[in-house]
């Protein structure tokens, strides 16, 4: 008998036709709406994979319901979404799809900082909305990116392709990490330092840490304060890294200049959600690794490490200490 396994949500079907040959599978075939919790509680009971999105909760109580399952594999880098811990006290794989994604993240990462700076989505909406008549020297004027500062926080593969772009605009660069990394340095000419001095120096602070316990809340109130009234904040990375409140008050108040969201602690963020009040904010529904290539990829590897578990072999990228 076919261990069965679980797909939620439609991916390429090139995809799913390999794992047919080795498995009885079950995809939720919305492309854009989550399976349902009800469905997926159902469903968790009977297989003995689950191919999963960041959108799907794969905590305690769900975790208790599955007597079969063998191996999580989650479409993403990050695995938040999943408990871990619980996972591996059931002897569970966990895995996720890393490296795949690193560039396509840092160019939306570097074109999300351009489009903040340069207020390109307000000056498109300017246009349409019929209000240009006539070139103004000051009109919709923004920030410089040639030549600015750069802080980046965390230093992984993602953060290192965004400095390797802030390198061909001749930016200097700053990064807060773990621990320091002497080959970064020297390759890119980047400057370790604490997160104050980061966040003083920086035209441009740009978020590439893990959501973790530690990281949760790491840029609050009191860290806006000591940022250059022109700096431009990005998020790429996890939303609830930021304190949302406390951005937008400082966005509100003119302590920082403006900010590039492509993520938040609540998604799909409400429409009602303050930071999109706000014409100093460039907003994106979490589209960071959002290319055909990278998407396909992403699912090719993320079933992948699912079969190789399902046959008994050690996944590609198994996120915790099973094997």
């Amino acid at each position: 008998m076919k261990p069965k396994v679980l797909i939620t949500r439609k991916i390429s079907e090139s995809v799913i036709a390999n794992m047919r040959e080795y498995c009885d599978v079950m995809v939720w075939e919305e492309e854009d709406t989550p399976i349902p919790r009800e469905k997926l509680e159902n469903k968790i009971t009977e297989i003995d994979g689950l191919l999963c999105l960041l959108t799907d909760s794969v905590d305690e109580e769900l975790l208790n319901k599955a007597t079969n399952l063998k191996v999580i594999s989650n479409l993403a880098v990050g695995y938040n979404n999943i408990n871990v811990d619980v996972a591996t006290e059931k002897g569970i794989v966990v895995t996720n799809t890393p490296d795949v994604l690193t560039e396509t993240t840092a160019d939306l990462t570097f074109a999300l900082l351009m489009a903040t700076a340069r207020r390109l989505v307000e000056a498109s909406d300017f246009l349409r909305a019929g209000k240009w008549s006539s070139w103004s020297p000051m009109l919709l004027t923004g920030q410089d990116i040639y030549g600015a500062k750069i802080g980046i926080i965390g230093m992984g593969r993602i953060g290192e392709a965004v400095a390797r772009r802030a390198k061909g605009f001749n930016m200097e660069i700053y990064y807060y990490n773990r621990s320091p990394k002497p080959e970064v340095e020297k390759e890119l000419g980047a400057t370790y330092t604490d997160l104050t001095t980061l966040l003083k120096e920086s035209d441009y602070v740009v978020i590439m840490a893990p959501y973790t316990e530690e990281t949760k809340n790491l840029i609050t109130a009191e860290h806006f304060k000591i940022m250059k009234k022109n700096a431009i904040l990005i998020n790429t990375a996890r939303g609830g890294i930021v304190n949302e409140t406390d951005l937008y008050e400082a966005l509100k108040n003119g302590e920082i200049w403006a900010a590039g969201l492509d993520v938040f602690e609540e998604e799909p963020v409400p429409l009602d959600h303050p930071l999109l009040t706000l014409k100093n904010v460039v907003t994106l529904p979490h589209i960071g690794s959002a290319s055909i290539t990278t998407r396909n990829k992403m699912a090719d590897v993320a079933a992948i490490n699912l079969l190789l578990v399902l046959k008994g072999e050690k996944p590609l990228n198994p996120v915790n200490n099973i094997y």
